[in-house]
């Protein structure tokens, strides 16, 4: 691992953050149940394949005093693979050191985090994301960071004009635009990656080739949006894939939300910035996360013209 350029990726992290979590409540004003939302102060909810626990992002703020230099959690490494596990059954991965007790957290909260024990289920959690986990130490008011990815495949938010030949999206991998694509085209199942393996994108009439993951807009627009489409509307879609390499064709899944608009000049500025912002975060190795926290999946808007 390269401990001083994750160090220095974390600082980098940290400034960008602070400035937008600093105004708000105490690390402390934090609470989980089993459904994820905000509830008492009770730290031993359920965990596992009968948990929906899900951190409410928008109840932790980051931060404002944090310690790079204690002992948190540590996972093995800075990324976490999916496995294939038994039917009905979430693959889950523990710290492998033992910091003590304290309290458990992260950002953004795709994450699904024990926060007692420091367990994550890989599963159920936003794959292809990076992450920065928190840990409160028992009598201690410092949070220790440490750097997550959890390994997988996303989509970069973009708007795409049709009539620019921005036709296709492609999938990146690992929280990393620079990673080469694991998949090809070149013969069945590519190098061994399947997408949308339940047909569950294709039934919205969301065309994704099944071997590389791009996604065809020209002919999507033409289905999922309707023959008349209209600005501003939004189709979600959730897929399942399968990659081949250290994850061994574990079944995933992502999420996109398209957006249609007749012109780019039609579309919001506030849409716009948002995009921007994300696009951003992703290239600049930071976290995902939109006002309060919470995240999103990655936006698509499809249009006609400039």
């Amino acid at each position: 691992m390269k401990t001083n350029a994750l160090i220095s990726r974390l600082n980098t992290l940290f400034v960008t953050i602070f400035l937008v979590y600093a105004c708000k409540k105490s690390i402390t004003d934090y609470s989980y149940n089993s459904t994820g939302n905000p509830s008492g102060n009770n730290p031993n909810v359920g965990f596992g394949k009968d948990s929906t626990l899900v951190q409410s992002a928008d109840s932790i703020p980051f931060p404002n005093t944090v310690n790079f230099d204690c002992t948190g959690p540590n996972y093995g490494d800075s990324i976490i693979y999916p496995q294939p596990e038994p039917t009905f059954k979430d693959y889950i991965v523990q710290p492998i050191n033992n910091p003590g007790s304290g309290r458990y957290m992260a950002w953004p909260g795709g994450l699904q985090i024990n926060p007692s024990t420091g367990e994550i289920d890989v599963t159920r959690s936003v794959n292809g994301t990076r992450y920065i986990i928190g840990f409160v130490k028992e009598g201690s008011s410092d949070t220790c960071l440490t750097n997550l990815i959890l390994a997988g495949a996303a989509y970069m938010d973009s708007v795409y004009v049709l009539a620019d030949n921005q036709k296709y999206a492609n999938p990146y991998f690992d929280a990393n635009p620079q990673v080469p694509s694991m998949c090809s085209s070149g013969s069945p199942g590519g190098s061994g990656c399947q997408w949308d393996i339940t047909g569950a994108a294709k039934l919205q009439n969301v065309i994704i080739d099944n071997n590389t993951g791009i996604i065809d807009l020209y002919n999507t627009i033409k289905g999922a949006f309707g023959p008349l489409p209209i600005n501003g509307t939004v189709v979600q879609s959730t897929f399942s894939y399968q990659l081949s390499g250290p994850s061994n064709m574990a079944i995933q899944q992502a999420s996109i939300q398209l957006m249609y608009y007749d012109k780019k000049s039609n579309i919001p500025q506030a849409v716009l910035d948002q995009i921007t912002g994300r696009r951003n975060n992703i290239l600049q190795d930071l976290l995902i996360v939109l006002s309060g926290g919470k995240p999103k999946p990655p936006l698509l808007v499809i249009t006609r013209s400039n």
